[in-house]
Protein backbone atom coordinates (compact mmCIF):
# COMPACT_ATOMS: atom_id res chain seq x y z
CA UNK A 1 0.00 0.00 0.00
CA UNK A 2 1.66 3.28 -0.99
CA UNK A 3 1.75 5.84 1.56
CA UNK A 4 2.98 9.07 2.42
CA UNK A 5 2.81 10.35 5.97
CA UNK A 6 3.66 13.95 7.09
CA UNK A 7 4.62 14.59 10.95
CA UNK A 8 6.52 17.64 12.78
CA UNK A 9 3.53 20.05 12.42
CA UNK A 10 2.49 21.62 15.02
CA UNK A 11 2.18 25.59 16.86
CA UNK A 12 4.96 28.17 16.86
CA UNK A 13 5.06 31.57 17.58
CA UNK A 14 6.08 34.28 14.40
CA UNK A 15 9.57 33.85 13.49
CA UNK A 16 9.65 30.59 14.79
CA UNK A 17 10.54 27.05 13.15
CA UNK A 18 9.66 23.99 12.20
CA UNK A 19 10.74 20.80 10.42
CA UNK A 20 8.18 18.64 8.49
CA UNK A 21 8.88 15.24 7.62
CA UNK A 22 7.14 13.18 4.77
CA UNK A 23 7.47 9.34 5.18
CA UNK A 24 6.69 7.35 2.04
CA UNK A 25 6.16 3.37 2.00
CA UNK A 26 5.01 0.56 -0.22
CA UNK A 27 5.44 0.29 -3.58
CA UNK A 28 6.90 1.62 -5.89
CA UNK A 29 8.64 4.29 -3.14
CA UNK A 30 10.42 0.62 -1.29
CA UNK A 31 12.42 0.49 -4.35
CA UNK A 32 12.82 3.81 -6.15
CA UNK A 33 11.92 6.17 -3.62
CA UNK A 34 14.89 8.30 -5.31
CA UNK A 35 13.46 8.50 -8.93
CA UNK A 36 10.81 10.34 -7.64
CA UNK A 37 10.46 14.46 -7.40
CA UNK A 38 8.81 15.40 -4.02
CA UNK A 39 6.86 18.06 -3.44
CA UNK A 40 5.50 20.53 -0.55
CA UNK A 41 1.79 22.10 -1.26
CA UNK A 42 -0.16 23.91 1.48
CA UNK A 43 -4.02 24.88 1.95
CA UNK A 44 -4.99 27.59 4.18
CA UNK A 45 -8.67 27.74 5.18
CA UNK A 46 -11.11 29.01 2.67
CA UNK A 47 -8.16 29.19 -0.05
CA UNK A 48 -6.90 27.28 -2.98
CA UNK A 49 -3.80 24.57 -2.28
CA UNK A 50 -0.53 26.09 -3.07
CA UNK A 51 2.98 25.40 -4.33
CA UNK A 52 5.08 25.46 -1.85
CA UNK A 53 8.75 23.27 -3.01
CA UNK A 54 9.56 20.95 -4.60
CA UNK A 55 12.97 18.54 -5.09
CA UNK A 56 14.47 16.43 -8.05
CA UNK A 57 15.51 12.91 -7.59
CA UNK A 58 19.02 14.45 -8.47
CA UNK A 59 18.56 17.28 -5.14
CA UNK A 60 17.59 20.09 -7.39
CA UNK A 61 15.07 22.22 -5.95
CA UNK A 62 12.30 24.82 -6.61
CA UNK A 63 10.28 27.16 -4.24
CA UNK A 64 7.40 29.60 -4.59
CA UNK A 65 7.98 33.09 -4.26
CA UNK A 66 6.59 33.24 -0.86
CA UNK A 67 8.74 31.09 0.96
CA UNK A 68 12.20 31.33 -0.90
CA UNK A 69 14.72 32.12 1.77
CA UNK A 70 13.00 31.06 4.62
CA UNK A 71 12.17 27.59 3.76
CA UNK A 72 14.72 24.59 2.43
CA UNK A 73 13.73 20.96 1.24
CA UNK A 74 15.85 18.16 1.51
CA UNK A 75 15.75 14.77 0.97
CA UNK A 76 17.12 11.33 2.60
CA UNK A 77 16.65 8.68 -0.21
CA UNK A 78 17.68 5.88 2.44
CA UNK A 79 15.07 6.69 4.44
CA UNK A 80 12.35 7.41 1.76
CA UNK A 81 11.91 10.59 3.67
CA UNK A 82 11.77 14.19 2.24
CA UNK A 83 11.55 17.19 4.52
CA UNK A 84 10.73 20.75 5.00
CA UNK A 85 12.93 22.76 7.25
CA UNK A 86 10.57 26.01 7.99
CA UNK A 87 12.58 28.68 9.37
CA UNK A 88 11.30 32.71 9.61
CA UNK A 89 7.70 31.26 10.02
CA UNK A 90 5.04 34.16 9.63
CA UNK A 91 1.21 34.00 10.55
CA UNK A 92 0.34 33.58 6.89
CA UNK A 93 2.02 30.86 6.48
CA UNK A 94 -0.44 28.88 8.51
CA UNK A 95 -1.95 26.18 6.28
CA UNK A 96 -2.36 22.35 6.17
CA UNK A 97 0.93 21.18 4.28
CA UNK A 98 1.22 18.02 2.46
CA UNK A 99 3.47 16.50 0.41
CA UNK A 100 3.30 14.59 -2.88
CA UNK A 101 5.22 12.76 -5.22
CA UNK A 102 5.35 12.12 -8.81
CA UNK A 103 7.83 10.68 -11.34
CA UNK A 104 11.29 12.33 -12.00
CA UNK A 105 10.45 11.53 -15.71
CA UNK A 106 6.80 13.80 -15.67
CA UNK A 107 6.84 17.06 -16.63
CA UNK A 108 6.31 19.44 -14.36
CA UNK A 109 2.84 20.63 -16.10
CA UNK A 110 1.67 16.74 -14.73
CA UNK A 111 -0.19 16.09 -11.73
CA UNK A 112 1.61 15.09 -8.51
CA UNK A 113 0.66 11.11 -8.83
CA UNK A 114 0.61 10.59 -4.34
CA UNK A 115 -0.53 12.78 -1.99
CA UNK A 116 -0.06 12.73 1.73
CA UNK A 117 -3.30 13.08 4.69
CA UNK A 118 -1.09 16.34 5.30
CA UNK A 119 -0.25 17.94 8.58
CA UNK A 120 -1.35 21.48 10.64
CA UNK A 121 1.16 24.28 10.80
CA UNK A 122 -0.64 27.16 12.86
CA UNK A 123 1.73 30.36 13.19
CA UNK A 124 0.76 32.35 16.08
CA UNK A 125 1.02 36.43 15.86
Amino acid sequence: QVQLVESGGGLVQAGGSLRLSCAASGRPFSTSFSTYTMGWFRQAPGKEREFVARIWSGGGQYYADSVKGRFTVSRDNAKNTVYLQMTGLKPEDTAVYYCAARPNWAPVSREYDYWGQGTQVTVSS
